[in-house]
């Protein structure tokens, strides 16, 4: 994942109130009975392994997962749990927007005669309940990194750079070199 997913994903689990089961026994029979509804064959096609594996896992034969399947199995119970709470915080973000705290390399697309040479700057901006709303969902949908870069820089370049419509009509902006990036829900 991409920095811009990773803070995402990183702000979602913040607002979660129980801590995720340490086994990996708990962490798969969670995954088995309530994301895939009972089927580890659904479970063993996420995680990337045989069926056979996670029915080990299910009967405590299994303990120790490789590093790629501990790795696999991390970030499907980082995504799966406590979906309600995820769900709510979606929603409150949508109404109430987003805080970005970002340091990455802006450019412009602007009329002729201005300066659109990318350079680094530090921002902390509220993004539009739109534009976080679009953000988060198309994130939810498994959008790619580069998805997210375009929808977060058109957010920021309204926030932001635009002023919320009040200047520089026509601004595109390109974001790019994402050094870090915190998001508060």
């Amino acid at each position: 994942m991409g920095e811009i997913q990773n803070s995402i994903e990183a702000a979602l689990q913040a607002t979660q109130t129980r801590p995720i089961p340490k086994s990996a026994q708990a962490r798969v029979r969670y995954l088995v009975r309530t994301v895939d509804k009972g089927s580890t064959r659904a479970t063993a096609a996420r995680l990337g392994c045989s069926q056979r594996q996670v029915e080990r896992y299910l009967a405590g034969q299994a303990k120790r997962p490789t590093p790629r399947l501990a790795a696999a199995i991390e970030r499907e119970i980082r995504r799966a749990w406590q979906p309600r709470l995820r769900q709510r915080a979606i929603k409150q973000a949508a109404q109430t927007g987003v805080v970005v705290e970002t340091r990455a390399r802006f450019g412009f697309t602007a009329a002729g005669g201005s300066t659109d040479d990318p350079r680094m700057r530090r921002i902390t901006e509220q993004l539009p309940p739109d534009a976080a709303a679009q953000l988060l969902a198309a994130h939810q949908a498994g959008a790619d990194e580069q998805q997210l870069a375009q929808i977060l820089a058109g957010g920021l370049g309204f926030a932001y750079f635009r002023d919320r419509g009040r200047r520089a009509d026509g601004l595109d902006v390109e974001i790019g070199d994402v050094d870090y990036l915190e998001l508060g829900l």
